[in-house]
Order: C-alpha cells, then sequence, then structure tokens
C-alpha cells in the first residue's frame, strides 16, 4: 500500500481546519523557509494533492492564517484593556495584548505583517483607533488619527525589534517586560497630553 493510498481521503470532514492547524504548528516550528503545502497535508494525515480542494495555493493558505492571526491578536488586545480601569490603563493594557501575542506567535505575527494584508489588519487598526477615541473624546479627528498611528508604531515598533534581538537580547523576561511597560505607559501619557487629557 502507497502512503498515498493510506492517507484520509480529500473530503475529510475537517480538512480546512486541519490544514490550517498543521499550517500555524508548522509556521512556529520552521518558519517560512520550511512551509510547504506538502508537509501541511503529511501533519494533516492527507494527500499532498488534498489541499488544492481548500486552497488553490500556498500564499492562499498563508492567507487564511495570517487572516485568523489578526482576529487572535485583536482579541487578545480587547481581553488585556478590559482589566483597566481608566483610559490610559486601557491604552497600556491594549499594548500588553498586542506585544503577548507576538512574543507567543513570533513566527505568526511576522508573516501577518510580511506582505501587504490591509484588510485582514482593518480589525487591529480599528482597535487601536476606537481606544484612542475613547481616552481623547475631546481631541479632534485629525488628533486622535495621529494618536492612533503614533500607538501602533509605539507598540509594533518596540515588539518588532524585541523579535529581532535589537532591544532586550540580554535581559531577562522580567526586565525585558518591565522595559516594555514603560514604553506603554510613556506612549499612553503622549497620547493623553495631546488630547488635553491627563494621564
Amino acid at each position: 500500500m502507497t502512503e498515498t493510498t493510506k492517507k484520509t481521503p480529500y473530503h475529510h470532514r475537517n480538512l480546512r481546519e486541519a490544514l490550517v492547524t498543521a499550517g500555524r504548528t508548522l509556521l512556529e516550528e520552521r518558519g517560512m523557509r520550511g512551509f510547504t503545502l506538502r508537509e501541511c497535508a503529511r501533519r494533516a494525515e492527507v494527500s499532498h494533492a488534498a489541499p488544492a480542494h481548500h486552497f488553490a495555493s500556498l500564499d492562499d493558505l498563508l492567507a487564511e492564517i495570517a487572516a485568523r492571526g489578526f482576529v487572535e491578536l485583536a482579541a487578545m488586545m480587547a481581553a488585556e484593556a478590559r482589566r483597566a480601569t481608566d483610559p490610559a490603563g486601557r491604552l497600556v493594557g491594549q499594548g500588553v495584548g498586542y506585544m503577548a501575542f507576538a512574543a507567543a506567535n513570533p513566527m505568526l505575527f511576522r508573516l501577518m505583517f510580511s506582505q501587504e494584508r490591509t484588510e485582514a489588519a482593518k480589525v487591529v487598526r480599528e482597535a487601536h483607533f476606537a481606544t484612542v477615541a475613547a481616552a481623547i473624546p475631546d481631541a479632534s479627528a485629525e488628533v486622535k488619527v495621529r494618536m492612533s498611528d503614533f500607538s501602533w508604531a509605539t507598540v509594533h515598533g518596540f515588539i518588532g525589534l524585541v523579535l529581532e534581538s535589537q532591544i532586550g537580547g540580554a535581559e531577562s523576561a522580567r526586565a525585558l517586560k518591565a522595559r516594555g511597560l514603560a514604553i506603554l505607559s510613556a506612549m499612553a501619557e503622549t497620547v493623553m497630553r495631546a488630547g488635553g487629557a491627563s494621564a
């Protein structure tokens, strides 16, 4: 019996989910260089041709994984923001969720921002704006947009540099976390001041 005939038929009931799950795991283990549809199929225990019934190409599977990543990222940001009881605290909490997601899923995070995924990233962009707008309700629309960009750039820039070992490479996890919180606190203070509110 050949390897192909041992595999689950392509119409496996949960094949799409199995491929996404296998792809997500493979991505974190090997990164983009070791990511192939054939390996995803092997891990999902189906023939190497089966993925074509759900994903026309490797890029289609990666796009699906990235899109789900953005949804998870937004959910983690919201969960951490809800822990706070004041506007500045929610800005910090949202940033904590962002950084925690990136740290836990470094390869997925890189994938999400490696190509133009404007539509998929919309949920995260809107989350940043909503939190900033709620923190400085009396600010002009221009200031809200500028501070939303600033908050996202600050959070993304910091964790991006951490993931690339440009920041905190020799620091303990505790020290690096404290450093991140200091950055987020400074960001929140800047936003609040720009909007005419006190942090």
